[in-house]
C-alpha cells in the first residue's frame, strides 16, 4: 500500500514538473512574439511618419527636386555662382539627349547654352557633323551612331546635336533610349530667314563667304520670277526633320510624312519648342531636366545666347508674296505642323507653370505617395 502511495506521489511530482516546463516555455515564446510585435509597431509608426512628413513636403512644395531658375527670378531669389548638380539617381548620370536641330530655327543660340552649362553641371556636348551636311544617315551608320551614343559610358550624361533626321533608337534593339527635345520655327520665318543666309550670312561669323554671295536678288522678286531658290519645296524640311530616315519623308508634300511627324512627336520627344518662345522653352527644360538645365534661364536672360545668330541683312516680304507662297500645298502643310507643334508646346507649358503678375512661376508637384505595402 505504501509502495502504490508513493508511485501516486512520484507521478503527481513529474505532471506538476511537467505543466511548470510547459508554462515556463510558454511564456519564454509569448514573451518573445510580444517583442516582435512591439518591433512591428514601431516600424509601421516610422514608415508612417516617414509617408506622412514625405506627403506633406511634396503638398507643401518643399520636395527634394530644385525648382527652375525662373522661379527663383519671379520671386527675386539671388541664384548661387556655384549650384551643386542634382542627383536623383543613377539614370540620370546615364542619360542621353539627343538634338536634331532644324536649320535657322534658333538652334545655334539653344547649343550655345548647352555648351555653356555642361562644366557647371557636369555633362558632356557633342556635336554631330555629317558628311556634306547630309540630314539622313545610311542604314550602316545609323546602327553605328546608335551603338556609339548607348555605349560610349565615358561621355555620359551628354547632349548630342547637329542637322540631323529623326532616329528611332528602339528599331535597332537597344534597351536604353535617348530623350529627344527640339525646336522648330515658323515655317514662312524659316524661309525667309535662310533665302537671305546664304546670301549676306549672319552676324556670328560675318566674315565667312556663303554660297550665294553677290546675290541681290530680293525674295519678292525670286517669287515674282518664279525662281528655284524660293520654290516653295524649300518649305519641306521641318516635317521630315521630324519624320525620320524614311524614303517617303522626304518626299515634298507627302501626307504619310506629315503624320509620321506628328506620331514621332507624340511618342518620341519629351518636348518641342519654337523659336518665337525660346525663352519658355528654356525654362520648361530648366523645370524638366534639372540635370542638364540648371542656370539655363539665368544665362538666357543675362547672357548674349538669346540674341547670337542674326541674318545681316534681310527684305521684309511684300504681302502678295507672302499669299503666293501660302498658297502652295507644302506650306500649308508644314504650317499644320508648326501650328501642332505650337499648341503641344502651350499645353505643356501650361502644366508647368502657373501665370503669376505676367511672370510664369513653376508648379509644385501636384502627387504625392501612399498606402505603401508592404509595411
Amino acid at each position: 500500500m505504501k509502495l502504490f502511495s508513493w508511485r501516486m506521489q512520484n507521478r503527481q511530482c513529474g505532471v506538476i514538473a511537467a505543466v511548470v516546463t510547459f508554462c515556463t516555455l510558454a511564456c519564454v515564446h509569448l514573451h518573445g512574439e510580444l517583442r516582435k510585435l512591439g518591433s512591428a509597431v514601431a516600424q509601421l509608426q516610422d514608415e508612417r511618419t516617414k509617408s506622412r512628413s514625405f506627403s506633406n513636403s511634396l503638398k507643401s512644395g518643399h520636395h527634394p527636386r530644385h525648382l527652375s531658375a525662373a522661379s527663383d527670378q519671379v520671386h527675386q531669389k539671388k541664384v548661387p555662382e556655384i549650384v551643386q548638380v542634382e542627383n536623383t539617381g543613377h539614370a540620370d548620370e546615364d542619360m542621353v539627349i539627343i538634338y536634331n536641330r532644324v536649320p535657322k530655327t534658333g538652334s545655334t543660340s539653344f547649343a550655345g547654352i548647352a555648351y555653356d552649362l555642361c562644366k557647371k553641371n557636369h555633362f558632356n556636348v557633342l556635336h554631330v557633323n555629317t558628311s556634306k551636311n547630309a540630314h539622313v544617315m545610311s542604314l550602316s551608320d545609323q546602327m553605328k551612331f546608335v551603338r556609339n551614343v548607348t555605349e560610349w559610358t565615358e561621355k555620359k550624361p551628354a547632349i548630342y546635336h547637329g542637322h540631323t533626321a529623326f532616329l528611332d533608337f528602339s528599331r535597332f534593339g537597344v534597351a536604353k533610349l535617348p530623350i529627344y527635345v527640339n525646336l522648330i520655327r515658323d515655317p514662312l520665318e524659316r524661309l525667309v530667314s535662310y533665302y537671305y543666309f546664304v546670301r549676306y550670312g549672319d552676324d556670328f561669323r560675318p566674315f565667312l563667304r556663303r554660297r550665294k554671295a553677290g546675290n541681290t536678288e530680293t525674295l519678292d522678286e525670286c517669287v515674282q520670277k518664279g525662281g528655284s531658290d524660293c520654290d516653295p519645296v524649300h518649305l519641306w524640311l521641318q516635317i521630315p526633320f521630324f519624320c525620320g530616315q524614311d524614303s517617303m519623308c522626304w518626299e515634298p508634300g507627302n501626307k504619310w510624312a506629315l503624320e509620321m511627324a506628328k506620331e514621332n512627336v507624340l511618342r518620341h520627344y519629351l518636348v518641342v519648342g519654337v523659336t518665337e518662345e525660346l525663352h519658355d522653352f528654356v525654362a520648361v527644360l530648366e523645370a524638366v531636366l534639372p540635370r542638364f538645365f540648371r542656370g539655363a534661364v539665368k544665362l538666357f536672360e543675362e547672357g548674349n545666347k538669346s540674341h547670337l545668330r542674326r541674318t545681316s541683312h534681310k527684305v521684309p516680304p511684300k504681302p502678295e508674296t507672302l499669299a503666293k507662297i501660302q498658297d502652295s500645298k507644302i506650306w500649308k502643310m508644314e504650317n499644320e505642323f508648326y501650328q501642332f507643334i505650337r499648341k503641344q508646346f502651350h499645353f505643356i507649358k501650361t502644366q508647368t507653370f502657373d501665370l503669376v503678375n505676367g511672370q510664369y512661376v513653376e508648379k509644385s508637384n501636384r502627387f504625392h505617395y501612399e498606402k505603401i505595402r508592404p509595411r
